[in-house]
């Protein structure tokens, strides 16, 4: 029976955000700098509290850059950030493991607190069988700026995953979760293999997890 993998994509499929490069690519980077200025001490603010606080601030950003973008327009600009962000930016580490399941025949789905919009051009472009990310709001064919939904960070993008399992296979497949910050907790948590890929490893939030290592198998094994 496949197994499940579930990757976080920012700093876990990637190195580093894929948001704020993303928002330039949309709107150009004047706006994304003077809106980041105007919010500065809500960001700051929101890096060390997380939680909700965390998803009210992305949000309002968001209002500010991309409310009133046409959804043609997120659309292209979506195609063409997600095939240069990928150039630039995969993790060939985590690359290989995600390779590896798809190898074994495993359903791989990408799990993200980012934007549908490009996240889900990615997985297209990577392979992936299903994309969970943030959704965006849209009225009469342009962005509100706000979210469709939750931010799918944390809680939400375990349940989102569980959701999506639930019709992939209800046999209880075997959940491999990888990701690299304190918004992949849960997911991991509830796993039956979680695995760490953050770069601060033993010293990091998710240093109860394994590493990469620690999980090393060979591509001609089984899927168990």
């Amino acid at each position: 029976m496949p197994d499940i993998a579930a990757f976080d994509f920012d700093g876990t499929l990637t190195t580093g955000g894929s948001v704020f490069g993303f928002l330039s690519a949309v709107t150009g980077r004047r706006l994304v700098v003077a809106s980041s200025i105007a919010l500065s001490p809500r960001l700051a603010h929101a890096a060390v509290a997380g939680g909700t606080v965390a998803d009210e601030t992305k949000e309002r950003l968001f209002q500010l850059v991309l409310a009133g973008v046409e959804t043609s327009h997120l659309d292209t600009a979506s195609i063409e950030f997600a095939e240069g962000h990928l150039a630039s930016h995969l993790r060939a580490d985590v690359y290989r493991r995600f390779i590896w399941h798809q190898q074994r025949g495993d359903h791989t789905v990408i799990v993200s607190a980012s934007p549908e919009s490009y996240v889900r051009e990615a997985g297209r472009l990577l392979g992936a069988e299903q994309v969970l990310a943030t959704r965006l709001a849209v009225e009469d064919g342009r962005l509100t700026g706000r979210y469709e939904g939750k931010n799918c960070r944390g809680e939400e993008k375990l349940r989102r995953l569980r959701e999506w399992v639930a019709t992939v296979d209800e046999s209880s497949p075997r959940l491999w979760a990888y990701g690299n910050s304190r918004g992949d907790l849960r997911m991991m948590t509830a796993a039956d293999m979680g695995v760490n890929v953050g770069r601060l490893g033993k010293i990091g939030r998710l240093r109860a997890f394994p590493g990469l290592d620690g999980t090393q198998t060979r591509p001609t094994d089984s899927a168990g």
